[in-house]
C-alpha cells in the first residue's frame, strides 16, 4: 500500500540486494490464463435440459482508501469525498493508517485524526467544529458527518501499511493482547460510532517489505482469528494481503486461506508489480490485469494473483479487485511500447517514480494499453496507469470471477469529479 517515501532510491536498492525485486515490489502473481468465475448450474427447462455453466454473480462493494495525511500537502479533505461525488459511489471507506507498535494498535497522528478543527466552508455539512470540552473534531469527525448523509457508508479503520508493519512482528507474539489493543482504541466512546470495523494492512507476514518478519506461516491466520474473537461478528474484519503470486513468493509465506474463515473479505494488492525502483527499466505497468508477451516477471499480474487465491480455496466473493488511482513512471524513455530502457524515476509531484491520475491525464495522456491498462510516452517519460476505460474492461473481469467488489488506493488520486471512482461498477 502506497504512503510517502515508500521507494526511495536508496531504500529500493537496500531492499533489492537483501532480498529480490519480486519482494520491493510488494505484489506479484503467476501468469495463469485468465480463469472464469465459479460454475453453478443454470434452470432446467425441462427434466432433460443439459446444465449451462453460468458466472457466478460478483458483489458491489466498492472500498477507497481516504490518507488521514492527504489533509496537508494533497490538501484532499472527507468534504472532498462528498463533492467529488466519491461519496455517493463508495460503500466503504479504510482510513488509513493507525499505527501498530509495542505490540499494540496505537493513534497514526492525533491531529489529523481528531484535533484537526475545520471551519464552516472546509466542513462537509457547512457548520464549524468547535472547542467545547470532550468535542471531536478532525478527520474522525468530517467521518462522522460523511456517514450522516450517507447511512450506508461504512468506515473501517486500516492499521500498518507499508511505513508501519514492521510493528506486526511484535503484535504476532501476542495475538489476544494485540486484538484487545486494537478493539480499546477502535472503539474508544469518543468515537466508536465513526468505525464499523477494522482492517489489517500487514507488509508482510512471514515475509518482506520495509522489513522482514519470519513470525511463521501460521503467524496472520492466528492474528486474524484474535481479531475476529475481540471484534465478534457485528463489526467488519478485513485485511490488505499481498498479490504475489509467484512460485515460492509471499502469498505461499502465510496461511492466507487459513485466515480467510476469519475476515469479511480480502483486499489482494494488485498494483506496484512494477515501478522505478528499477531505475534503469524495463518499462513495464505497474497494474497489468494479466501476463503479456514481454513481461519482465512472470507472474506479476492480477489474474495470475486471483487465480492462486482462489485456487489455495479463498472464496470469490472475499476478494476484492485491487486497483491504483496514481501511475509509476521512468524517465529517459524513448521507446513508446513497453520494455524499454530508462535512467532513473520520472519526477513527481510528492515523490520520483509516482503521479495522481488527475495530474498524468492531462500532463502525460495515454498513448496506448497492454494487458488490460494504459500507458503513455510523452518526452523523455514513460508511465503507466489507469484510465475509465481499462477499469471498465477490469470490472468485466471482476463480474467474470465473481469477486466480492473492487478496491482502490486512494481517493485524492482521483480527479475532482470522481472520474475514475465513477467508472467503478
Amino acid at each position: 500500500m502506497l504512503r510517502p517515501g515508500r521507494l526511495s532510491a536508496a531504500l529500493a536498492a537496500l531492499c533489492t540486494a537483501v532480498l529480490t525485486a519480486t519482494l520491493l515490489a510488494g505484489s506479484a502473481a503467476a501468469g495463469e490464463p485468465q480463469s472464469t468465475g465459479t460454475p453453478k448450474a443454470a434452470p432446467k427447462a425441462a427434466p432433460q435440459a443439459a446444465e449451462a455453466p453460468a458466472t457466478k454473480a460478483a458483489g458491489d462493494k466498492v472500498v477507497g482508501y481516504f490518507t488521514e495525511w492527504g489533509i496537508y500537502q494533497r490538501n484532499y479533505h472527507v468534504k472532498n469525498v462528498e463533492t467529488s461525488g466519491s461519496a455517493a459511489k463508495l460503500t466503504h471507506i479504510n482510513y488509513a493508517f493507525g499505527n501498530v507498535t509495542g505490540g499494540k494498535c496505537a493513534i497514526g497522528d492525533a491531529y489529523a485524526d481528531y484535533d484537526k478543527a475545520y471551519d464552516a466552508a472546509s466542513s462537509v455539512d457547512g457548520q464549524a467544529d468547535t472547542w467545547d470540552a470532550g468535542a471531536l473534531r478532525g478527520n474522525f469527525n468530517q467521518l462522522r458527518k460523511l456517514k450522516k448523509l450517507h447511512p450506508g457508508l461504512k468506515v473501517l479503520w486500516s492499521f500498518g501499511g507499508w511505513t508501519w508493519s514492521s510493528g506486526f512482528t511484535e503484535a504476532a507474539k501476542n495475538p489476544a493482547a494485540f486484538a484487545q489493543s486494537c478493539y480499546d482504541l477502535v472503539e474508544d466512546p469518543r468515537w466508536a460510532d465513526v468505525f464499523d470495523g477494522i482492517d489489517i494492512d500487514w507488509e508482510y507476514p512471514n515475509a518482506c517489505g520495509l522489513s522482514c518478519d519470519t513470525s511463521g506461516k501460521d503467524a496472520f491466520k492466528n492474528l486474524m482469528a484474535a481479531m475476529r474473537a475481540k471484534f465478534g461478528s457485528s463489526n467488519l474484519v478485513t485485511a490488505a494481503i499481498t498479490a504475489d503470486a509467484s512460485s515460492g513468493g509471499k502469498i505461499e509465506a502465510a496461511d492466507y486461506a487459513g485466515a480467510a474463515s476469519y475476515v469479511d473479505w480480502y483486499n489482494p494488492m494488485t498494483y506496484d508489480f512494477f515501478g522505478a525502483w528499477a531505475a534503469q527499466g524495463p518499462t513495464a505497468p505497474h497494474s497489468p490485469l494479466n501476463s503479456y508477451n514481454g513481461i519482465p516477471q512472470q507472474g506479476f499480474n492480477t489474474d495470475a494473483a486471483i487465480s492462486k487465491l482462489k485456487g489455495a480455496g479463498i472464496p470469490a466473493s472475499k476478494l476484492l479487485l485491487g486497483i491504483g488511482f496514481y501511475g509509476r513512471g521512468w524517465s529517459g524513455v524513448t521507446q513508446d511500447a513497453p520494455g524499454g530502457t530508462a535512467t532513473g524515476a520520472a519526477p513527481g509531484t510528492y515523490e520520483a517514480g509516482i503521479e495522481d491520475y488527475k495530474v498524468l491525464k492531462n500532463s502525460c495522456p495515454a498513448t496506448g494499453t497492454v494487458a488490460g491498462t494504459a500507458y503513455a510516452h510523452c518526452g523523455n517519460q514513460w508511465w503507466s496507469y489507469d484510465t475509465p476505460a481499462t477499469i471498465a474492461g477490469k470490472m468485466n473481469y471482476k463480474q467474470q470471477q465473481g469477486l466480492g467488489g473492487t478496491f482502490f488506493w486512494e481517493l485524492s488520486g482521483d480527479t475532482t469529479n470522481g472520474e475514475l471512482i465513477k467508472s467503478i461498477s
